[in-house]
């Protein structure tokens, strides 16, 4: 296995078995409901804004070992972040797994979260990957209905 491949199965199986942010906050600006119905994930996740910025964020839940680890991921890449910078990392992060970016990563803007970048191999992984996104990007936009990958 490449050494890129080893650090992805790495850092899935760490997030995984040890998520980040995985609590409810006891108060919370928006509580979003996420669902991936082809493969039984779902989170809730929790975001409390302050001035414009995510000043914490938590999801609970269960599913599949990427679909943990990505929400493990970007609750860590966006706690602290603007709104508008939680969004364009969501555009970054989408672009990249559904196949958009054809091999031009942003290293730089995505950090950690360009291990994804082999999910655009895998259609049916792609859900699992985004689920916690799109359930962001539902909280970012007030929409506080169920989130579906379908």
């Amino acid at each position: 296995m490449s050494s890129l491949g080893d650090l992805y199965q790495e850092v899935i199986l760490d997030h995984n078995r040890s998520p980040r942010n995985f609590h409810q906050l006891d108060i919370s600006s928006r509580k979003v409901e996420g669902r991936n119905p082809l493969c039984g994930d779902h989170l809730t996740l929790y975001v409390r804004f302050k001035d414009g910025v995510i000043d914490d964020i938590g999801f609970q839940g269960s599913g599949c070992a990427i679909s943990t680890a990505s929400a493990s991921l970007m609750t860590d890449a966006v706690k602290g972040k603007t709104i508008e910078e939680a969004k364009l990392l969501f555009s970054g992060f989408h672009n990249m797994v559904t196949g958009k970016l054809m091999g031009t990563v942003d290293v730089e803007m995505l950090g950690k979260l360009s291990i994804f970048s082999g999910v655009c191999k895998f259609p049916v992984r792609v859900k699992c990957a985004t689920l916690a996104w799109h359930t962001l990007q539902a909280a970012l936009q007030s929409d506080q209905d169920v989130v579906s990958s379908e």
